[in-house]
């Protein structure tokens, strides 16, 4: 069940995505990004401006049904042309290897069509090729864009390489009179 996070969530939001995204040893998840990037992925200051900053986006937790636990979170916002930008997904470490992120995507991606969504957009740093994959078996498709690496801005971690970026990647979410609305990859323009 995908609900919208208060300021009392947001320590265990913290925690939930530094340990999904930075973890290490028997608490790193299997798409972990220690690899490459070191410190905390966000912290409650960090989250807490981000939130204010993006009035229009609804960051959601996703919690077990009878019991209230954090299960995971995402980040959902409108961008234009009925299309919502995808971030922040985590799945709880613990608990991954067991569906929890393909399900937690897919309530995502119902969220965002109940909202009268079609498309859902991502960014997903370009060396995560396993995440990418995983992505891409799901049915998102690179669209041959790339985005900058905030090199410089500590806020997502310190870069222990020199070769980052972000890769987008898209998906039509809503079916309309059997076909899916797909707009030609080829067509669209550099979103920064």
């Amino acid at each position: 069940m995908l609900v919208p996070i208060t300021d009392d969530d947001v320590p265990e939001i913290v925690a939930l995505m530094n340990r999904a995204y930075r973890g290490s040893g028997a608490s790193a998840g299997w798409n972990s990004e220690a690899a490459y990037l070191s410190g905390d992925r966000t912290t409650c200051d960090l989250l807490r401006e981000d939130l204010l900053a993006k009035p229009e986006a609804s960051f959601l937790k996703w919690v077990a049904p009878a019991s209230d636990v954090l299960l995971g979170c995402v980040c959902l916002e409108p961008e234009r042309d009925r299309t919502y930008y995808l971030g922040s997904l985590a799945a709880d470490p613990d608990r991954q290897r067991r569906g929890l992120g393909s399900e937690l995507l897919s309530a995502a991606e119902k969220w965002v069509v109940e909202r009268g969504g079609t498309r859902v957009r991502m960014t997903v740093v370009n060396v995560r090729d396993t995440l990418i994959q995983w992505y891409c078996r799901r049915g998102y498709r690179l669209t041959g864009e790339t985005e900058p690496f905030p090199y410089g801005d500590d806020r997502f971690g310190t870069p222990l390489r020199d070769d980052l970026s972000f890769v987008v990647l898209d998906k039509a979410v809503a079916e309309r009179g059997g076909d899916c609305v797909r707009a030609p990859i080829g067509m669209r323009s550099h979103v920064s």
